[in-house]
């Protein structure tokens, strides 16, 4: 399934959201008991930008901010940024095309934490930028403490990523993440000590990350490298390579030109003479 949207302004035709719709109706009709939820979700709104506003909301309401305020919030910067809107969509592309846990588009929207928990950094990194510095940390905090997440909202996120599971992950102030790289639970992206300033990794675009791998320091990995599961990466990782151990090497090629996508974790086949 290929998933295209135009995302200018709403009101406009939008394959993603009636699909959305499509599949909150038949989960409706094949199980009643969920049907409050599907409804004040997905199926009381006009658009995907106000689904997702109203459910993170709910998810992420507490008695200090409530959720009539993070909804509000949350709206009003959707609703303003072309660019947010359209990472929405290639996010929910990402899940839904790379895991095969996941079925329907409805799935990450309503249930995967992953999911929940990058928008919600894409929520905090907007207010960093915009100066609402306590805030954005605000909602780190309750990431972390609801999806087992710890994303700081200064880090930079591209766009088509997927947290698979995600629990464990932490990902630092200055790390980087290309577009459309996957990433395992439990991984770190974390400085090497307690250096200040620019002390995160770099990580390319469609990067493949393994469960529990730490990739630590201000550090580069190349575009479509592969990091298997359980690694610790202290060094440069060249683009197109695999690499393993602790602490990690080289031990191959990537095994295909973009491993984020295919999500093989296998080394069969790839290691070095």
């Amino acid at each position: 399934m290929t998933l295209q949207a135009d995302v200018k302004s709403f009101g406009q035709i939008d394959p993603v959201w009636d699909k959305i719709r499509q599949e909150a109706q038949e989960a409706v009709e094949k199980d009643k008991v969920m049907a409050r939820l599907v409804y004040n979700a997905v199926l009381n709104h006009d658009s995907l930008e106000h689904s997702l506003s109203y459910h993170l909301s709910q998810r992420l309401d507490h008695s200090d901010v409530d959720a009539s305020v993070l909804n509000r919030t949350f709206t009003d910067i959707i609703e303003k940024s072309d660019e947010f809107r359209k990472s929405i969509r290639v996010d929910l592309a990402a899940v839904f095309e790379r895991d095969p846990a996941c079925s329907r588009l409805i799935e990450p929207l309503l249930y995967f934490k992953g999911f929940h928990a990058l928008q919600t950094y894409r929520l905090a990194h907007h207010l960093w930028q915009a100066g609402s510095t306590d805030f954005a940390l605000y909602l780190q905090s309750q990431s972390s403490r609801l999806f087992g997440v710890d994303i700081h909202p200064r880090a930079q996120i591209g766009v088509g990523i997927m947290f698979d599971h995600a629990t464990g992950l932490v990902i630092g102030e200055t790390a980087k993440i290309g577009d459309y790289t996957s990433i395992l639970h439990n991984v770190t992206l974390g400085g090497s000590g307690k250096e200040s300033g620019d002390r995160h990794p770099k990580i390319g675009s469609s990067v493949m990350i393994g469960a529990g791998a730490k990739i630590l320091g201000n550090i580069s990995v190349g575009c479509c490298a592969r990091i298997a599961a359980g690694s610790v990466v202290l060094s440069d990782v060249p683009k197109e390579t695999t690499v393993a151990g602790v602490p990690a090497k080289v031990i191959g090629t990537a095994g295909c030109s973009e491993p984020a996508r295919t999500m093989n974790q296998l080394l069969n086949g790839n290691l070095t003479e």
